[in-house]
């Protein structure tokens, strides 16, 4: 299998898997397992998050960073209809989860199906289905179970504190795009296990240690606040946003110079730019002002590293996300092509 058939491949099983920030578990599994299959070492840290280490020509380490974790709910509290009321873990619109189905997952480990509405979810019955406002007072889940009551629920084991997870849609057109929640940030994961594949199948050493940091609380803004302290430089690959004044598109590599927590390293930067040129990578700069990565979070945590962050550029993020092969292919070649280059 050719590497990006790969990445799209691994993308689905992935996207698939559920992982709200916090309830990651199962998607680590999966991804140590697959970089193990590559035949490279993981270990966990105390937050649940993934460091996987490939040996470099020097001692110097470089950081690589994607995160698993992804938007999702928890249940708040049980109406006494046998509705549940949910919090946001992350942040989107309430709009962009409305009639979305989605998984309850119980403390116990059961795993119940329900669908996201609003509390006047027809315009058959309700003179306000319209002009209800969405927002998360306003939000509940219809469970796919026989209840009609709280205590029908509780019965169930679901209660305060059930995460919830959002069905991805995954699809992958023969057009080469690929339509999905979650792509941010499980397309750029997928990214890096193609860069796994190619270096392992290469028997190539990248110039320097690589760690990359599969991080599992990025969605809520602490994922890589911590991480090994032997990382000279810390790339995220996350993703670009799109619209607006911005320069990316689902085809292109999106290298932030500024995001929300101020500029990243002006050096590094030069460099991913100058090796975007250099090997005819399809890219665009751009500023992002509603963005942090965990980059940024890493800075905020004290480590002494600089920073830079790319991804594939992703259309209507935090919604029903979309990017291209290509752009995730542009992302891989900037990673492999940064990787050699000397410290």
């Amino acid at each position: 299998m050719d590497t990006m058939s790969y990445v799209v491949s691994f993308l689905e099983k992935l996207v698939n898997t559920p992982s709200p920030s916090g309830y990651t578990r199962e998607a680590m599994e999966l991804v140590r397992k697959e970089a193990a299959s590559f035949g490279y070492a993981s270990s966990y840290n105390q937050k649940g998050g993934l460091i996987i280490e490939v040996p470099g020509r020097s001692h110097r380490t470089l950081g690589l960073s994607a995160h698993v974790d992804t938007l999702g709910a928890m249940v708040r509290s049980i109406t006494p209809e046998g509705r549940l009321k949910i919090m946001p873990v992350g942040g989107y619109m309430m709009e962009s989860i409305e009639g979305m189905y989605c998984k309850i997952h119980t403390r116990k480990g059961k795993t119940y199906t329900g669908t996201i509405l609003t509390k006047s979810p027809s315009v058959h019955t309700y003179d306000d289905a319209k002009t209800l406002e969405r927002n998360v007072k306003n939000m509940e889940i219809r469970l796919d179970q026989q209840v009609h009551s709280s205590e029908d629920v509780k019965a169930l084991g679901i209660g305060a504190g059930s995460y919830v997870s959002f069905d991805p849609m995954f699809v992958y057109t023969e057009s080469g795009f690929v339509k999905s929640r979650h792509l941010d940030d499980k397309a750029s994961v997928a990214v890096l296990m193609g860069v796994l594949k190619d270096l392992s199948q290469s028997g190539k050493k990248p110039e320097r240690t690589l760690k990359l940091v599969i991080s599992n609380y990025e969605e809520v803004g602490f994922g890589a606040s911590w991480i090994p302290q032997d990382i000279e430089e810390f790339i995220a690959v996350d993703m670009g946003a799109l619209g607006d004044d911005l320069g990316g598109d689902e085809y292109k590599v999106s290298i932030c110079a500024m995001d929300s927590s101020g500029p990243y390293d002006y050096d590094m930067t030069n460099r991913l730019i100058d090796t975007a040129e250099r090997l005819g990578i399809d890219y665009a700069v751009d500023v992002f002002p509603h963005y942090g990565s965990d980059v940024g979070a890493a800075m905020k945590g004290g480590n002494n590293i600089k920073g830079a962050l790319i991804g594939q550029g992703v259309h209507a993020s935090h919604g029903t996300e979309r990017t291209h092969v290509k752009g995730m292919e542009q992302t891989l070649k900037l990673i492999e092509g940064y990787i050699f280059l000397e410290p």
